[in-house]
Order: C-alpha cells, then sequence, then structure tokens
C-alpha cells in the first residue's frame, strides 16, 4: 500500500508537543507536510564581500563577532559589531553592525566577541557605518560548508519556527513515497514533471536555478502543482455532478394551471433572457433527480419573477417551495411581491423571520408543516430545527455567497425524508436547489468552483431602463451634494444617503448613520427623512421601508442594509458617502437601488482623499461601467475570489497553490483531463483526490 495512502502521523517525525503544532497547521501525516511548500526563498548558498555588496540588497556575510553591547540610547538594542571572516590581499577586512531591537538575553551570550557567525539580511548604510537590522543569523565553526540549494521559508504559525519546519518536512520526504497519479498520456500532453521530482524540487532547489521563476511561481515544478491541485478540484466537481444524477427528487411537471394564470396576470412582458432562462430552470425541475441551478443576473434583471415561475411550477405539482434570503428587509421584499402576484391565484405564502412575535412564529411554523402555505419565504429562520415542510419541492436561496454551506445544505435538508412516492429502503428524495445571485460570476470561477452547477444567466434588463450617471465628487463639495439632493426632492423623486462603511465596528456605524439623519434632518428642514439601520427591530424597519415605498419620506438615510431587496422606483439618486470603503459588489449594488424606471437616475460616490491605489480603481471602474459581468470581472482581479465563493470552510480557500488570474489555461487543461481520467483511469484518479482534497470535496457541493 503506497505511503499516499496509509496515515503516517507528524507524531512519527516530532514529538508529540510539536505534532500539536503541526496540527494546528493541517500538517497530521508525511503527505501533509510533502505538500507543505515554500512560500519564497533565501540564497544562503554564498557569502557576499561587504565591499561589493550594494545598500538595499538582502546579502549573506560571514564574519567574526568582535563586539557585543546592549545599548539603551535611542532605546534598548543589541548592537554586535562583525568583521569579515577573511582580508584581502591588503590585509583589511571590513566590519558590519548587526542591529537587534527585540532580542534575548541568551544572544547575549552566544554572540560574545571571537564567535563566527554568517547573518542574513538587507544591507544598509547607517550612521555609524553599514549595518542589517535584525538579519537572521547562525553560529558556525570554520569549517561549515555552505547550503548546497536554496533555503525554504514556509507558511508558518505561531510557535512554529522555521528551523522546526524544515526538519519536520526533510524527515518526512525521506518516508513519503509520492506514486504517479496522471496517466503518462497527460503528462506528456502537457509536459508535465513527474510529481516526486516537482515536489522534491520545490523543497530543495539548487542555486542555479532560474530564482525568478520560482518566486513567481512559473517554474514547470509549479506548474505540475498547479496542475495538480486544479485536476483534484475538476475531478471532485465531476463526480459530485456524476452523483447527484443518481439522487432521486420529485419530477415537477411544466404547464401547469397556476404557471399559465401567473404568466397571463404579469403587467409586463417578460424579455427573451427571462423566458430563455425559465426554461432551462423548468426542464431541470421536470428530471428525477435534483436541480443545482445557479441563477444569476445584474442588478434590476427580473431574477424574482423568474424564481416566482420555479416556485409554482413546485406548488402547480403538488409540492412546496422555499425561498431563502440572508437580510429581513429582502424577505420582506420578496414576500411583498410574491403575495400580490400569487395570493389571487389562491397560493398561500408565508414569511418567517427571526423578528416575528412566538405567536407568530408558531402560526407560521405550522401552516409549514400542514402544507397549508405552499411557498415558505423568511432569512435563516426557515432552516431552524423546529421548521418542518409537508412536503418540499423546491429550495431557492437568493444571494447565496451571503449563506454558509452549512445553511444552503440545511434548507435543502428540510425535505420530507419519506417522500409519499417513495418506498421503504430507497434514497430519500430531495428538493430542487435553484440559487441566485446579482454578483455575477467570472467565467474561471464558474469553471472551478461552480463547476458542479448548472449556470442561466439573464444578460438582458428590462426595457425602459435608462443608464445610471455616475458621479466621483470629493468630500470637500459636499455642499454641492446637498443642493443636488434637494433638487431631486423638490421634483418629486426620491433619494438615498448611505452612510460609510465601518467594518470593525458596528456601533461606529450606527453612529455614523444617526449623525448623518440629524445632519440631513437639520439641513433639509422642508423635506421628511427616515433613517433605516439593522439595529432596528422588525417591525420598526418594515415602517421605515413602507413610509419610503409610499413617498412619505423622500430621503432614506440607511448603512448597507439596503444593499439588496430595495426596490422603489420612484427612487432616482443614491448617494454613497466614503465610497472609498466600499468594495465593487457592494458599490454596484447600491448603485442598482436606482435607476428602476424609465427617469433619469444618478450615483454620487463621495470620497475622502488620499485614496489608495485599490480604492482609485474600485472607484474608476464604477465610473466607466454599468456592466456587473465586468465589474466582477474587475473585482476578481482585484480581490479574488472570495468575494464570490461566500462563507465556505472558516473562510479558508480551496486552492492553495493556482491563482485564477494567470492560470486560466491550466483550468481548460485540467478540465479536460479530469473527464478522460474518470472514464479511462478512474483508480488512478481516485487516489488523485484523495491526495490533494483532503476531505475538501463536500464545501464543492454546495
Amino acid at each position: 500500500m503506497e505511503v499516499l495512502d496509509r496515515v503516517a502521523t507528524a507524531a512519527s517525525v516530532v514529538d508529540k508537543g510539536v505534532s500539536a503544532r503541526l496540527a494546528k497547521l493541517g500538517l497530521c501525516t508525511d503527505l501533509d507536510l510533502a505538500l507543505h511548500l515554500p512560500l519564497r526563498y533565501e540564497d544562503e548558498t554564498r557569502i557576499t564581500p561587504v565591499a561589493t555588496a550594494r545598500d538595499g540588497e538582502a546579502v549573506q556575510i560571514e564574519g567574526i563577532v568582535i563586539e557585543c553591547a546592549v545599548q539603551y540610547r535611542p532605546r534598548r538594542q543589541l548592537v554586535v559589531c562583525v568583521e569579515e571572516a577573511s582580508a584581502d590581499r591588503s590585509g583589511l577586512a571590513e566590519s558590519i553592525t548587526l542591529r537587534f531591537l527585540n532580542f534575548y538575553g541568551s544572544q547575549v551570550k552566544q554572540l560574545v566577541p571571537g564567535t563566527r557567525v554568517r547573518a542574513r539580511g538587507e544591507l544598509r548604510a547607517g550612521f555609524f557605518g553599514r549595518e542589517m537590522i535584525h538579519p537572521h543569523y547562525s553560529v558556525v565553526r570554520g569549517d561549515t560548508p555552505l547550503p548546497d540549494c536554496l533555503t525554504p521559508v514556509y507558511p508558518s504559525g505561531a510557535g512554529i519556527g522555521q528551523a522546526l519546519l524544515r526538519g519536520a518536512i526533510a524527515k518526512a520526504l525521506a518516508r513519503v513515497d509520492l506514486a504517479e497519479t496522471l496517466p503518462d498520456s497527460i503528462r506528456e500532453r502537457h509536459r508535465l514533471l513527474a510529481i516526486d521530482a516537482a515536489v522534491r524540487l520545490l523543497h530543495r532547489p539548487p542555486p542555479d536555478m532560474n530564482t525568478e521563476a520560482l518566486f513567481d511561481r512559473t517554474h514547470p515544478a509549479w506548474t505540475r502543482i498547479k496542475f495538480d491541485e486544479l485536476l483534484a478540484q475538476q475531478l471532485s466537481l465531476a463526480r459530485a455532478h456524476a452523483a447527484r444524477r443518481e439522487r432521486s427528487a420529485p419530477s415537477l411537471a411544466e404547464g401547469g394551471a397556476l404557471v399559465a394564470a401567473f404568466l397571463a396576470k404579469l403587467p409586463f412582458r417578460l424579455t427573451g433572457a427571462q423566458r430563455r432562462v425559465v426554461r432551462e430552470i423548468a426542464a431541470d425541475l421536470r428530471a428525477p433527480h435534483p436541480m443545482q441551478r445557479l441563477l444569476q443576473g445584474d442588478v434590476g434583471s427580473g431574477k424574482t419573477v423568474v424564481a416566482a415561475l420555479a416556485a409554482l411550477q413546485a406548488v402547480d405539482a403538488g409540492y412546496q417551495a422555499a425561498l431563502m434570503a440572508p437580510t429581513e428587509i429582502l424577505a420582506a421584499q420578496h414576500f411583498s411581491k410574491l403575495s400580490e402576484w400569487v395570493e389571487a391565484l389562491g397560493v398561500r405564502v408565508v414569511w418567517l423571520t427571526g423578528s416575528l412575535k412566538k405567536k407568530q412564529k408558531d402560526a407560521v411554523r405550522q401552516a409549514i408543516a400542514s402544507g397549508v402555505a405552499r411557498i415558505a419565504i423568511g432569512t435563516h429562520a426557515l432552516i431552524q430545527d423546529d421548521v418542518t415542510f409537508e412536503r418540499l419541492g423546491l429550495a431557492i436561496v437568493d444571494e447565496q455567497h451571503r449563506f454558509g454551506v452549512g445553511q444552503r445544505l440545511s434548507l435543502r435538508s428540510k425535505a420530507h425524508a419519506r417522500s409519499r412516492s417513495n418506498d421503504a429502503g430507497k434514497s430519500a428524495i430531495q428538493p430542487h436547489q435553484l440559487m441566485m445571485s446579482a454578483t455575477p460570476i467570472p467565467r474561471t470561477l464558474a469553471m472551478t468552483y461552480f463547476a458542479d452547477l448548472d449556470v442561466s444567466t439573464i444578460d438582458e434588463m428590462p426595457p425602459g431602463r435608462q443608464p445610471i450617471v455616475t458621479k466621483l465628487i470629493d468630500e470637500s463639495r459636499r455642499d454641492e451634494v446637498l443642493v443636488r439632493v434637494r433638487a431631486a426632492l423638490a421634483e418629486g423623486r426620491q433619494a438615498y444617503w448611505v452612510c460609510p462603511l465601518v467594518e470593525e465596528s458596528e456601533t461606529l456605524q450606527l453612529r455614523a448613520a444617526v449623525d448623518t439623519h440629524a445632519t440631513l434632518t437639520a439641513a433639509l428642514p422642508e423635506f421628511a427623512v427616515g433613517l433605516l439601520h439593522g439595529r432596528l427591530a422588525g417591525a420598526d424597519k418594515a415602517a421605515v421601508m413602507r413610509a419610503f415605498a409610499q413617498g412619505a419620506t423622500p430621503l432614506l438615510v440607511a448603512t448597507t442594509v439596503i444593499e439588496v431587496g430595495v426596490d422603489v422606483p420612484n427612487a432616482s439618486l443614491i448617494v454613497i458617502e466614503h465610497a472609498e470603503r466600499f468594495g465593487l459588489a457592494q458599490l454596484h449594488q447600491l448603485r442598482g437601488r436606482v435607476g428602476r424606471d424609465s427617469a433619469e437616475s444618478a450615483c454620487i460616490l463621495l470620497y475622502q482623499t488620499p485614496l489608495s491605489a485599490a480604492a482609485k480603481a474600485r472607484l474608476k471602474t464604477m465610473r466607466e461601467t454599468q456592466d456587473g459581468f465586468e465589474i466582477a470581472r474587475r473585482d476578481l482581479d482585484l480581490r479574488g475570489p472570495g468575494e464570490f465563493l461566500g462563507h465556505r470552510q472558516s473562510g479558508d480557500a480551496l486552492l492553495r497553490f493556482a491563482d485564477l488570474q494567470t492560470d486560466q489555461w491550466l483550468v481548460d487543461a485540467a478540465r479536460d483531463a479530469a473527464l478522460m481520467m474518470l472514464s479511462e483511469h478512474p483508480d488512478d484518479a481516485d487516489r488523485h483526490v484523495r491526495r490533494w482534497m483532503r476531505g475538501g470535496e463536500d464545501f464543492l457541493k454546495a
């Protein structure tokens, strides 16, 4: 049996105390240690004469300590004077100062005069000559050889030094057998190194290697590692997709009376893109295996009506539908819309949130459990243990990236364990699942993290929508913005004023909202100004939103609770304070609160200087484009995949080595290789997944 498949604990390499510390880094087996690859390297294979070294250059010098003293001015520090170990023909030797601002008493004893040391650090000109601040150093003998490879620097953690990691990894590499998992045909097609050679080379690269390729991870050894990681992900997703086809789900026939009546009553015509995705979803719902589809579309593209049609297809077939939203405001908007649309058809819609009183919650839960409620809308309250469905056929999750994997799976698990059509012993029926997102998923992510999902895209906006004019205005011109707001309100339009995002403190953000509300109330005495924030009780939030939606409150001061789910067509102006603090996706979502009818709308991004490079890039993007797909692509470049993935396992990324921005060609190659291995080399595919995923497969299935 391969070492790959056996559990060789780190305790066999080091003592139990060290093993526990390594386990915190996920290093529990020899294989874990072998695949714990360096972040960077240091070149300790050569000694650089001080005379030839340039200031600002990281070099290694060797010399004899001639003085070691603790100084107290201008602050306590250890100062060590080192003279080069060998002089040139003139007999003159260069000296250098090693300066330690934080040090231990043991270092003072260790670095006594006469001690030979090697020190590596950045050389700079000091007041008393050339020096290194906090260099890495080691005490050596005159015959101590230089390393014959670059020194790896590994990802580490508290209590785990580089020396410990290097020792543990070296011992693991001496034992581990990294057997090949790729067929020769794949390795030859993509010119990939053997995995064993690639791993060992990355741990011990020779000094004559192309260090630039090592550091920027374009070396063939890194290519093999990244390919293997992406291949394992693609294999897992492909197997999950195939496994879903083997599970049972209710077959929900389309063309029912409710769907037809709903379409006949709609006061508008569906766009071509909406009709296309409705057909895609309806076909999935007819299938006897669970649908797992992502419905994506830009802000205001009409995803809710598509979800309503899917829910009615489930109800037509005798099943229930559930729609879970991340905030009470968004859940309330969905409840208001769907109630208005479908209750006239005799379909009972209920909503369940944490802010309801106990008696109300009990009544709603009873309606859901008995099947009287055919469509249930709510927040996280829908997935509490005391909520049971009589016959759940479709689970809809809006703004899916705001929910954790466990939460999305919990809603899916609410299907009745024994369907009426299931015989004892057969697998339990699962509901179909539709996830919605107004944050479009870039193609690269769709091919990697979301490859198990079928994706429907609404890429067409309803007719009559006007482009939103986006203005960037410095905070110093705030008075001009107030004039613009007053003019819009005087014309009978409505406006939002979004308070600055204060991520480190919800209390500070609340205070900013309250202060801004007071300031605007004083500045605009002729208009009613509402205030909406996350600390308000559910009933108070509903009252504030109702007053704004009905036009009784022309101006609404709010925190980011209005980011999603607020639809007031008469609102034509939004002001976002400290826009430089917001992410691109948030800015785009907030901007989408206006421009919801045919009137000209504007978004004013108030910013405060100085701006970071990233903030400048975000604001520039907002001014240049309203295309949610282009914004998503740029957001991926700026922020990485976290914004799109949502909460997985403690926020951990599933890719450690591959970079979705630079390794797109490897994603394509890995996807093709995965399909070939599953059909022709299933045993190799299984071993490959076990090597690389290490239990992470579940987080690719939700």
